[in-house]
């Protein structure tokens, strides 16, 4: 029998530069660009009679497993699974697998170019250039920011994993002194950094950028009690997940000056809600949740996601989070 699959969102994961040929190699498969958040009903007209369900941001919610009962597989495609209720799932017998590690080098990347950016600020002041106003300027140069030099400073990563510790090896070979903080310490980690308490790290850190999962014991870390113990000035990252910060208290201290700068590419509500008080912040570099998707990521996931389903068919599924 021709195994039926069906991708949910597949959209975000390929606008069209990537190939589903392998995945389709391994049953009938339909690809939706997107399903509906918050319409359980769309979700399961879509996955119909389909064993094999491949989600990246459409929840697979209890309704939707209870309506759909030929569902026994579920591929999701990220390292974060909490759009599926995956103890439900392992009630009913579904595996739950998910793309661990993919993103390692690309999320790095982008959080040291949040830094570089409110370091230096090279796009605006390249278009001042083709605006005129280098070639009309009294003088033979000119910045409208602060220019950053890194080397020496110290940068404290909170979160000290594999983008953790990826993040801490690149700022390193800037210059930068690393400081860490984990609930377990490595001795990897012990060779790139020096691992500190929290409140070490707050009060020393010239940067601060977060790679920790959100956990209730994580939401809110970054607030106005943690941003009161951090440097004057400081800079604040985040590429990991929106609701580690208060908004509120981060933009009020953006506004204030206690922190001079943010780079974020995420927030609690995505898309971002047009009274996000960040919008309105100073120096708040905001981008649309892209760490995560250069091309040679998303075929790390498209690859990952094939062996998965490969798995779940012959019987012994791997990468899952509900055994």
């Amino acid at each position: 029998m021709i195994m039926k699959i069906v991708v949910l969102d597949g959209y975000t994961e390929n606008p069209g530069d990537l190939s589903w040929a392998e995945l389709e190699s391994l049953g009938e498969v339909t690809v939706y660009d997107r399903t509906s958040l918050t319409d359980e009903k769309e979700a399961i007209e879509r996955i119909g009679k389909a064993e094999i369900v491949i989600t990246n941001k459409t929840p697979i919610t209890k309704k939707v497993i209870d309506a759909c009962r030929d569902m026994k597989y579920i591929a999701v495609l990220a390292t974060g699974y909490n759009v599926v209720d995956y103890l439900y799932a392992k009630e009913k017998g579904i595996a739950v697998s998910n793309v661990p590690a993919y993103g390692t080098a690309s999320v790095a990347q982008f959080a040291i170019a949040m830094l570089l950016e409110i370091c230096h600020h090279p796009a605006h002041h390249s278009r001042t250039v083709y605006e005129g106003r280098w070639e009309n300027c009294k003088d033979w140069c000119y910045w409208d920011y602060p220019l950053i030099e890194l080397w020496g400073k110290t940068m404290g990563i909170i979160g000290f994993g594999r983008i953790g510790q990826q993040v801490g090896r690149i700022a390193k070979a800037m210059g930068m002194n690393i400081l860490a903080y984990d609930q377990t310490v490595s001795e990897e980690g012990k060779a790139i950094g020096q691992y500190v308490t929290l409140d070490t790290l707050f009060a020393q850190a010239d940067v601060i950028s977060l790679h920790c999962p959100l956990f209730p014991e994580t939401e809110g870390m970054i607030n106005k009690d943690t941003i009161g113990k951090m440097k004057d000035g400081v800079i604040l990252l985040n590429n990991s997940r929106g609701a580690l910060v208060a908004e509120q208290d981060l933009a009020d201290a953006l506004n204030s000056g206690k922190v001079y700068a943010a780079g974020l590419d995420v927030v609690s509500t995505e898309p971002i809600k047009g009274d996000n008080p960040l919008l309105k912040a100073q120096n708040c570099i905001i981008t649309p949740h892209i760490s995560w998707a250069p091309k040679e990521s998303r075929q790390r996931i498209m690859d990952c996601t094939v062996e998965n389903v490969k798995g779940y068919l012959a019987g012994n599924p791997v990468h899952v989070v509900n055994r």
